[in-house]
Order: C-alpha cells, then sequence, then structure tokens
C-alpha cells in the first residue's frame, strides 16, 4: 500500500465510490454505476436511476460490460478494439472516470463512446485507457451502453434506440456527479469512433440532449448512417423468427442474454435495402439507430447547432473491412460495382468519377475508396455541412492520413488507426507487429502527442488549432508525418454523394 497517495474517494447522487490512486498523482474511478442493471424487462426500457448504497462502493476493478459475442477480424489483432469478450454480470451500465486530482474543480470533461458496430466493444478494451487525458488536465468518462438486440433492436412496446438513451443517461450523470471528480458539469464534450462516433451524431440531433454537452467529436462516424423504421422492422422480424417469440418487448423480457446474443450473431447479411432506401451499413451490421431523420438533415435543420464540432475520418477507411479478410488485393472490377450498387442510386456515375478522380488506382483501392465513404465519408461530410451551415457554430474537420504499414503494408490509414494516437497509447506493445493494428516499425515520435494534444485543447477552448470547415473554404486539417490543411479534400467524389 503506497502510503504517500491514500485512495480517492468522491461522494454520488447514489452513494461514495473509491478509486485508485496512481503513480502520477492522477486517480481512476472503474465501474460506476450510472443507471439501474438492465435485468429481464428492464432491458428493453429506458435508463432509470441506480438504487443508492450504503458505505462506500468499491471502483478499483472493471466491472462487467454489455452483452456480447467475441469479435474478430480476420488476420487483424483487434482485441485491442474490442476487447476480450463478454465480461458477465448485470450491474454494466457504468463509466470509468480518470481524474486529474479530486481536489481541483473547473477541469475540462470529455465523455467517450466507443465503437463496435453496435454488437461488441466496452470500457475495458485497451485503446480507452483515458490515462493521458487526466495527466494532461481533462476529467475522462469512457461509458458501457446497451448493445445489440438490448440496445437496438426495434421492438413494438419499447422505446427506440435504447443504447443511445444509454448514452444520454450516462451524460445525465456526468452532469449531475462530475463536478465531485473535478470536472466542470458546463464544459462536456462528447466523443466517440465509429458507431460511438454515430451515437454522438444522434446525441448532436436530439432535442432533450441539448444542455448535456457543449462540444462533440465524431471520429469516422456516420450522419446518415441510421435505419429507418422500416428497415428496422425486418431486422425485428428475422430475430423474432429465430427466437420463435412474438415481435414485441414483452415476448423478449423473459429471454435470458445468452440467446439474444446469439441471435444477434445470426442476424447478419439480412438484405435491409427497400424500394426509397440503400443499407446505410452495407450489410455490416444489422443493428444501428432507427431514426426517419437522418442525425445530418436534424442538424440541418438547427439541431445542435450551439455545440463546437469536431468531425472526421481516416483516408482509408474502407481497407479494414477487406484487407484483413483477404479481400482487397484480390478485388475485381465487379467488386467495385457491386459496392458502388450497394451504395448508390446510380452507381456507374459513382464508379465512373472514382475511375477519374483517381487514375491508375487498382480494383481493391477503388472499392476500399467507395466503401469507406459509403460508411463513413459521405456521411460525415453531410454532417459537417449541416452544422457549418449554422452561423456562429464552431465546426472544424480533419483527415487521419498516417498509413499502418501492417498486413504486408496494404492496412494503411484504414478505420480506427486514428484512435491509439488520440488516446496517446502509440507505444502499447500490443499494437505493434506484423498483424497489429501500427503495424511493424513505428510512427513519427510526435504524432500521438499533437493529435491528443489537438483532441485536448479543441475539449478546452473549443478550437483544436487550425482554421474551421466552412461551406465556402471546407478547411479540413490532413493529419499525419506531416500537417497539411486541404481545402474541399476529393471535392468531386464526396459532390458525386449529394
Amino acid at each position: 500500500m503506497n502510503h504517500h497517495h491514500p485512495a480517492p474517494v468522491v461522494t454520488t447522487a447514489q452513494g461514495a465510490v473509491r478509486g485508485l490512486r496512481q503513480d502520477d498523482g492522477t486517480a481512476v474511478f472503474l465501474g460506476i454505476p450510472y443507471a439501474a442493471p438492465p435485468r429481464g424487462a428492464g432491458r428493453f426500457a429506458p435508463p432509470r436511476p441506480h438504487d443508492p448504497w450504503d458505505g462506500v462502493r468499491d471502483a478499483t476493478v472493471p466491472g462487467p460490460n454489455a452483452p456480447q459475442s467475441e469479435r474478430r477480424l480476420g488476420a487483424l489483432d483487434m482485441t485491442p478494439y474490442f476487447g476480450t469478450g463478454w465480461s458477465r454480470g448485470e450491474d454494466y451500465l457504468t463509466v470509468d472516470v480518470r481524474t486529474p486530482s479530486t481536489g481541483r474543480g473547473g477541469l475540462p470533461v470529455m465523455v467517450f463512446v466507443h465503437g463496435g458496430g453496435f454488437v461488441a466493444g466496452s470500457t475495458r478494451s485497451a485503446l480507452y485507457d483515458g490515462s493521458a487525458f487526466a495527466r494532461d488536465g481533462v476529467v475522462l468518462v469512457t461509458l458501457n451502453y446497451r448493445l445489440g438486440v438490448a440496445g437496438f433492436l426495434d421492438l413494438p412496446g419499447a422505446p427506440a434506440n435504447r443504447g443511445l438513451l444509454d448514452v444520454l443517461g450516462a451524460l445525465r450523470w456526468v452532469r449531475e456527479n462530475i463536478a465531485g471528480f473535478g470536472g466542470d458539469p458546463d464544459n462536456v464534450t462528447l466523443f466517440g469512433q465509429s458507431a460511438g462516433a454515430t451515437l454522438v451524431g444522434g446525441a448532436l440531433a436530439r432535442p432533450e440532449a441539448a444542455g448535456l454537452f457543449r462540444r462533440a467529436i465524431v471520429q469516422s462516424g456516420n450522419g446518415r448512417g441510421a435505419f429507418t423504421t422500416e428497415q428496422a422492422a425486418r431486422v425485428t422480424t428475422a430475430a423474432a423468427e429465430l427466437l420463435g417469440v412474438a415481435p414485441h418487448a414483452g415476448a423478449f423480457a423473459d429471454i435470458p442474454d445468452e440467446r439474444l446474443v446469439r441471435a444477434a450473431a445470426r442476424l447478419a447479411g439480412i438484405d435491409l435495402r427497400t424500394a426509397t432506401h440503400h443499407d446505410p451499413l452495407l450489410g455490416l451490421s444489422p443493428f444501428g439507430l432507427v431514426l426517419d431523420t437522418q442525425p445530418a438533415e436534424a442538424v440541418a435543420a438547427g439541431h445542435g447547432s450551439d455545440v463546437d464540432l469536431l468531425i472526421g475520418t481516416t483516408t482509408e477507411e474502407g481497407r479494414l473491412y477487406l484487407v484483413p479478410v483477404d479481400r482487397y488485393a484480390s478485388s475485381t472490377a465487379e467488386d467495385v460495382d457491386d459496392t458502388a450498387a450497394r451504395a448508390h442510386p446510380d452507381p456507374a456515375r459513382l464508379v465512373r468519377t472514382y475511375r477519374t478522380t483517381r487514375p491508375g488506382a487498382s480494383d481493391g483501392e477503388l472499392r476500399s475508396a467507395i466503401l469507406g465513404d459509403a460508411l463513413f465519408g459521405a456521411g460525415t461530410r453531410a454532417l459537417a455541412a449541416a452544422h457549418a451551415a449554422h452561423p456562429g457554430s464552431g465546426t472544424y474537420a480533419y483527415e487521419f492520413a498516417w498509413r499502418s504499414r501492417a498486413l504486408d503494408g496494404e492496412l494503411g490509414a484504414a478505420h480506427g488507426v486514428e484512435l491509439p494516437f488520440v488516446f496517446d497509447l502509440a507505444h502499447l506493445p500490443r499494437l505493434f507487429g506484423p498483424a497489429a493494428l501500427l503495424g511493424p516499425g513505428r510512427p513519427p515520435a510526435d504524432l500521438a502527442g499533437r493529435v491528443h494534444g489537438a483532441w485536448v485543447r479543441f475539449a478546452a477552448t473549443g478550437d483544436p488549432g487550425w482554421d474551421p470547415y466552412d461551406t465556402d473554404r471546407r478547411t479540413t486539417m490532413r493529419i499525419g508525418a506531416e500537417w497539411t490543411p486541404i481545402d474541399d479534400p476529393r471535392s468531386r467524389e464526396r459532390r458525386a454523394w449529394n
């Protein structure tokens, strides 16, 4: 026991929690409940407050996470991203808090929402260790939310988008309790990556989220990524048939989590294309936000215009879904056409545009570029443009271009590659090697410090350190070994999606 660092205790609205003092003087609290455990029918209800507890609750060991299957991605080791699967326990609607000092006050707060296709991931994943944020004067909160069937299946008799309601519940917990951890409840930045970034976009568009956060960071999300209620109903029908019950919340109430997790894994691959809509997730996940108005459209109408926004993608998003599963180098012109057909009402025109703007590109490069824009790029640009159209809203754009040499040099600036830099974890041995996210070799020594520093600066001040994105100039910071501001990168491709 280190007597120089007594264990920190903070009293929350539900009761006191005891954390761990780190060697650098920062403190960490793990598994603090922000909502009641989702049991039985409660899995299909809005989150409700956790019961108070007596005495001091231990917050020194990682808690359970949301029910989920283990996720693998071909040859690439994605364990630092997805974690090691399901850590069982009912009390999993929790936050982890890392703070520079519980004694200080008024520090910027950042609340992170993890990715994982709406079916996997947790605060336990190695990539979300927020120690560097605490070291740099930020109170960092990471959260678990309901996943899969419990989080996102659109069930009659249940509110939609329960995983998003969990995120809003965690934000309400932050508003009420974060001052006790040294944070300023009026300076909260909500940020997320992938599915988590799409949830941040969803929160930006929700009227009831107004006042819960002041800034938002959307890393490789999709402001046009929501399913329509018609598409979601197909998934619900299929899930009910698989489970042999009626498609209603009441009929799902008694099904154990194990069976829901197994069913979720078997729902992949349903054709969600309708007469009027393509599948925004291109078959990658049957779960996501369900909204009849896309977040980009709600933001265009004025929602979230008082929130500062930092938004971007990686340069080669689509490679994550092709290279590790051996579908990149083997891509054909037919594959390029097929990807375009799943993503766009005029696929032939789309393919012509990409073949023109990328002369000499291989079919793998073209397929990856179209896939990345379909999943992230087009919806990111739509959300950025919608936000920037409101006078006085601070909008900043980035493109993360540093290329990982993983998987024989082909992984590149793929989806997820920016995360170790944002969290200043690009030194973790687990991330290096021929089949690890950052590949063999080492990135530029200062890259993680610079990226992490820009995110911290944005959270503290609303300005990451470059010119804002506006509808005339569309300034985008291209982040790599060099940092280069570019006006309207790939404008012809951007216009092809409008």
